[in-house]
């Protein structure tokens, strides 16, 4: 049996009308389960995120191409269609392509779809089994609905600015897009939901899902704090709200992390690093203490790790089940062992590099009967809109 037949969404058709990054992202794992995601560009110019470089793709040749590589982090196992949505000729194509969707996924701004006769309030009547998710900034409510949204807006409305950075520093966004990538999955759970719903009851749905709603969600713990005692947190740099010894230390040599979860483990620290007093000192002694004294701590954890080279440390804490461990770069990440036997890169064949490959990340979900596939690279822009007119509508070119 094929990877495409195991797969767990084989047979589910994806119309993703989605640009940018969090919708992409939810097409993108839909198809990595099996769907059939067929995405819909404008045409000439297509996804935004197509022009976000350098760097761009390089083809085996080791000539740029002009894919981005941004680009590539969310549209494999996709085929690619152009189509003018704004003229009557493009809306007709897009409602045959419609009636054969399970799912319907785009993000343009609220109200943006309903000119072209395309809102989900103007066709559930006449696809009532379609689920139709929308990805805002802000939702399909509220004061703020109109307003477009993006990633670095939402992180700072959204709370998460002022709960990262050091202490004494500005506020800082999270280096990569996190918002818009945290709220493709929340997407991408709402429609397995509607999809499961519609299979019981025949019944599809709309879905709204926004950034500034998702980036709320995930502040999890730091909002729950505030939300019990309605006391602001402040920015702790690499520290935690909640328990210590936990952030980055130094050592003689490199930067490392101690995450200290419990009493134990740190009396068990203390033993390792000769500081044994720490642990049976009533200001150090449980995490509530540690918490109040967390300065003077701190400082002396600090002072005792420098008297050693990182290696050291990990290996001896490691032994003992102090969780801790290197703050790597992105060549150190992809150089670990264990990264490596999990398969985290992925190398995919890529006709429109030359014929080359592409490096991708691979799909975390490890699935014993239906894992992920990885069927298509990227597609360049209205690569496959013969293929998709012959598979979804039956239209075959004639010679």
């Amino acid at each position: 049996m094929s990877a495409v037949q195991k797969a767990a969404l084989a047979g589910i058709k994806v119309l993703d009308l989605s640009r940018i990054l969090a919708g992409p992202t939810a097409a993108q794992v839909l198809g990595d389960l099996g769907a059939d995601v067929v995405k819909v560009e404008r045409p000439g110019e297509g996804d935004d995120t197509r022009k976000w470089g350098p760097p761009y793709v390089l083809g085996a040749s080791g000539k740029e191409t002009k894919e981005s590589a941004y680009y590539l982090s969310a549209n494999r196992n996709k085929r690619s269609i152009a189509i003018d949505i704004s003229s009557q000729s493009g809306q007709d194509l897009v409602h045959q392509l419609i009636a054969q969707a399970d799912v319907l996924l785009e993000n343009y701004k609220v109200g943006g779809l309903s000119k072209y006769g395309l809102a989900y309030e103007q066709i559930k009547s006449r696809y009532p089994r379609l689920i139709y998710c929308s990805v805002t900034g802000f939702g399909q409510t509220g004061p703020y609905a109109s307003r477009p949204g993006y990633d670095f807006l939402i992180q700072g409305m959204g709370g998460i600015m002022s709960l990262t950075g050091e202490p004494q520093g500005e506020p800082m966004k999270v280096g990569v897009g996190i918002a818009d990538v945290m709220t493709g999955m929340y997407a991408t759970v709402g429609i397995l939901a509607a999809l499961r719903h519609r299979e019981k009851t025949g019944e599809g749905q709309h879905i709204d899902v926004s950034l500034l709603d998702t980036q709320i969600s995930w502040l999890v713990n730091a909002a729950t704090n505030y939300l019990s005692d309605r006391q602001l947190p402040e920015r702790l740099g690499n520290g935690h709200p909640n328990i210590v010894p936990y952030q980055v230390f130094s050592t003689a040599d490199a930067p490392m992390i101690l995450a200290v979860g419990n009493d134990s483990q740190f009396r068990r620290f203390c033993e390792v690093a000769g500081v044994s007093h720490l642990a049976s000192d009533e200001r150090y002694a449980t995490n509530p203490m540690r918490i109040r004294n967390r300065v003077a701590l701190c400082e002396l954890v600090d002072e005792a790790l420098k008297k050693r080279v990182r290696s050291e440390w990990l290996r001896e804490l490691d032994a003992v089940g102090v969780p801790c461990g290197p703050v790597n770069n992105l060549e150190e990440v992809f150089a670990d062992p264990h990264v490596k036997a999990r398969g985290a890169e992925l190398s995919m064949p890529c006709e429109w590099a030359d014929g080359g490959e592409i490096r991708l990340l691979a799909n975390p979900l490890r699935m014993s009967a239906t894992p992920p596939s990885y069927r298509r690279p990227p597609p360049r822009l209205d690569e496959h809109a013969a293929e998709v007119l012959a598979d979804w509508l039956e239209k075959r070119e004639t010679t």
